[in-house]
C-alpha cells in the first residue's frame, strides 16, 4: 500500500501531519530539535510569551503524579520582543508551522501582544492562551466566563490578520458555551484542553508539594476529560478543533482525530521521552498504513456514538 497521507488542514493552514508540539513542552522550538527533527512535524507552538518578560512561579515547579505530572511554572518566558529578535529567525529555516502562544493580563495586553507577534515573518498562527487572570475582573480566568471569552477574544481579532486559535482552560461547568463565545467572536480554531487544577501534598512535611498549593495536571490522567470535551465542542462549533491533554502515542493521538480534532498537540509526553512527537508521527503512519487507511483526515470526527 502507498504511504499514507498524514496533511490535515486547520482554518486553512496546511499541516504535514496532525502531530503539532504544545506550548510550555518544547521551549521555544529548537529546544526539541536534537531529540525530533523539526521538519517531521505538523506544527511548533512555542512557549507562551507576554509583552514583557516575566520570571515566573518560584520552584519547586513541577510534581511527578500517578499517570500526570502537576506544574506551577507561571509562564516564564522572555517576552514577545526577545522572541521575535532571537529565537524566530532560527526557527524559520524549519519545515513545521510556527504557532505563537501568548497571553496577558487585560484585552489590551493580549491584542498588543498579537500585534506585535503579528509583525514577525514566518509565524504561520497564534494561539491565545486565556487561561489566565483579567486584573480588570478581580483575577477572575477569561476562559471561565463565556462574555470575558468573547471580550478578549474580538480584541485580539481585531489586532491580527493571522490564523488565531483560542486555547481554554477544562476547569468550567459547560465547555461548549464558552468555546461558542470564543467562536462567535472571531477564532479561527479552538485549542484544548488546557491543563486541570490539582493538588499534590507531601505526607511527612504536611504541606503541599508546589509553593502556589495547587497547579495544572497533565498528562495521561487528563486523556478522557480531554477527549469528552474535544467531542463536545467538536459538535457545538463550525470551526476546527486541535485536541490535546494526556496523548503519549500515535493510538491516543489518532482517538483526538476520531472524537473530532483536525489536528493534535503533544505535550508532557516529550517530558518522558523528548523524542515522542516523532515516534507518534511514525506510529500514527504505522496505524494507517495496516490498515488500509488512506489519509488521517479520513479519520477525523468519524467517531461512532452508542445512538448511532
Amino acid at each position: 500500500m502507498p504511504k499514507p497521507d498524514l496533511r490535515v488542514n486547520v482554518a486553512g493552514l496546511c499541516l504535514q501531519n496532525p502531530v503539532i508540539a504544545a506550548s510550555g513542552t518544547c521551549g521555544y522550538g529548537e529546544e526539541l530539535h536534537p531529540f525530533v527533527d523539526l521538519d517531521r512535524l505538523g506544527g511548533v507552538v512555542v512557549k507562551g510569551l507576554s509583552l514583557e518578560p516575566r520570571p515566573g512561579n518560584p520552584a519547586p515547579r513541577l510534581v511527578e503524579t500517578p499517570a500526570g505530572m502537576l506544574n506551577s511554572v507561571g509562564l516564564q518566558n522572555i517576552g514577545i520582543e526577545a522572541f521575535l529578535r532571537d529565537k524566530l529567525p532560527r526557527l524559520r529555516g524549519y519545515r513545521a508551522n510556527i504557532v505563537v502562544n501568548f497571553f496577558g493580563d487585560s484585552p489590551d495586553e493580549y491584542a498588543a501582544v498579537a500585534a506585535r507577534a503579528s509583525e514577525g515573518q514566518g509565524i504561520a498562527a497564534l494561539e491565545a492562551n486565556i487561561s489566565c487572570p483579567n486584573v480588570r475582573h478581580g483575577g477572575m480566568l477569561f476562559s471561565s466566563h463565556a462574555r470575558l471569552t468573547a471580550e478578549v477574544v474580538r480584541k485580539i481579532r481585531r489586532a491580527t490578520h493571522l490564523p488565531l486559535w483560542v486555547k481554554l482552560s477544562p476547569n468550567v461547568t459547560d465547555i461548549t458555551e464558552i468555546a461558542r463565545a470564543a467562536e462567535e467572536a472571531g477564532a479561527d480554531a479552538i485549542s484544548l484542553i488546557n491543563t486541570v487544577l490539582g493538588m499534590a501534598i507531601d505526607l511527612e512535611a504536611r504541606r503541599a508539594e508546589l509553593p502556589l498549593g495547587f497547579g495544572g495536571l497533565s498528562g495521561p490522567a487528563i486523556k478522557p476529560i480531554a477527549l469528552r470535551m474535544v467531542w463536545q465542542v467538536c459538535q457545538a462549533v463550525r470551526i476546527p478543533v486541535v485536541g490535546m491533554g494526556g496523548i503519549m502515542n500515535g493510538r491516543d493521538a489518532l482517538e483526538f482525530l476520531l472524537a473530532g480534532a483536525a489536528a493534535c498537540q503533544v505535550g508532557t509526553a516529550s517530558f518522558a521521552d523528548p523524542a515522542a512527537c516523532r515516534k507518534i508521527v511514525s506510529e500514527m503512519e504505522d496505524y494507517l498504513r495496516r490498515r488500509g487507511i488512506a489519509t488521517a483526515a479520513e479519520l477525523c470526527g468519524k467517531l461512532q456514538t452508542p445512538a448511532e
